[in-house]
């Protein structure tokens, strides 16, 4: 059993010589029994496990009496180097002397080539990955410039209608003039949401300049009244009870109750109104948009504040899905959360934020 084991052994003396070795490893290593007996069982290492062996195996082994899997190379009749995984344990006698060193090996040439691979493949993910957040990088402040860009010829657009405003007569014109101007104000709202976005994954997050002293209804009024402009024949209803000073950012307020009164008149039923509801209560400002329709699927409430999600919606009301999942960081800026609800009966969007 000791000569035709599938491993090879060794037999070491307390001086570190061979005092027997069996077949398999005569065979692996192409020297003779007459070669090996007698002579350090490092000798028939290479330089660098003659080293490790002597330095930190050895002492080891007289220290705790056993070392298992440290990989060596042992040095083959013909110079070749023998890749080895091997395990070793001390015999001692009663008073703990060591007699005699036991050494268990095997060829671990492919278990070395497969950690080798690991290893060079963990490298290249590690470099394709940065190539990847380097490109990832690129193309979010391509995002971020081409936005800031296009708010020139958007502002460009938007002096131009109020001007030709000032002229126009007839009622055609009228209505060409303030479905332009409702369309300057959508862009705008698309643009923010991109920078914003494209803010976000560069690490700068949403910046706020909070301001407890201006009064939050106005902000809120000339948001609504933008929204109402937007969409004729729509009815927004509007319920405020703040009879407290709220520390909040009132622009990026004023963006996640657009975008929230926005996705409420694109998927809320057309033949009800859209209730927005903003109180001070209990040290917290809360604020609530709700509409009838059809309840948001289960599935859907999910991904429902993630970038770039947009559901089930017809053609005529896609958008970059950007909206919900900027109210929901914007919510975060401020200490605060944007939960949701949805049933038969309504759909309701909730932001509560501390007041201070």
């Amino acid at each position: 059993m000791f000569d035709n084991a599938p491993c090879g052994y060794v037999t070491l003396l307390a001086n570190g010589r061979i005092a027997r070795v069996n077949r398999t490893l005569i065979g692996w290593t192409g020297h003779t029994s007459d070669q090996m007996i007698g002579k350090p069982f490092s000798g028939f290492l290479n330089m660098a496990g003659r080293i490790y062996y002597e330095t930190h195996i050895a002492p080891l082994l007289r220290m705790q009496g056993f070392f298992d899997g440290f990989a060596i190379d042992m040095v083959t009749a013909s110079g070749e180097h023998l890749q080895m995984i091997a395990s070793a344990t001390d015999g001692r006698d009663a008073g703990g002397k060591t007699l005699f060193t036991r050494i268990a090996l095997i060829k671990a040439v492919d278990r070395r080539l497969y950690e080798r691979g690991l290893l060079e493949a963990r490298d290249t993910a590690a470099m394709g990955l940065a190539r990847e957040r380097e490109n990832s990088e690129l193309r979010e402040q391509f995002i971020a410039v081409l936005g800031h860009d296009l708010r020139n010829p958007l502002a460009s657009i938007s002096a131009g209608a109020r001007i030709l405003g000032r002229d126009a007569t007839t009622e055609k014109q009228h209505q060409i003039l303030a479905m332009l101007e409702t369309t300057v104000m959508r862009m705008a709202g698309l643009i923010d949401n991109v920078l914003d976005f494209a803010r976000g994954r560069l690490g700068g997050g949403i910046i706020l300049d909070r301001n407890a002293n201006a009064p939050v209804e106005q902000m809120l009024h000339q948001v609504i009244d933008e929204l109402r402009l937007s969409s004729p024949g729509r009815q927004i209803e509007v319920e405020y009870a703040i009879d407290a000073p709220v520390n909040c950012d009132r622009i990026r307020i004023g963006q996640l109750v657009s975008n929230l009164v926005g996705n409420a008149l694109s998927h809320g039923a057309t033949n009800e109104p859209v209730r927005v509801r903003a109180v001070t209560e209990d040290g917290l400002f809360k604020l609530s948009v709700a509409n009838g329709g059809e309840p948001i699927p289960e599935a859907a409430m999910e991904k429902l504040f993630e970038p770039f999600f947009r559901g089930e919606v017809r053609a005529s009301r896609q958008g970059l899905g950007l909206g919900l999942h900027i109210a929901s960081q914007i919510a975060k800026a401020h200490e605060g959360s944007l939960t949701v609800t949805s049933t038969a009966e309504e759909t309701r969007f909730t932001f509560v934020m501390p007041l201070r």
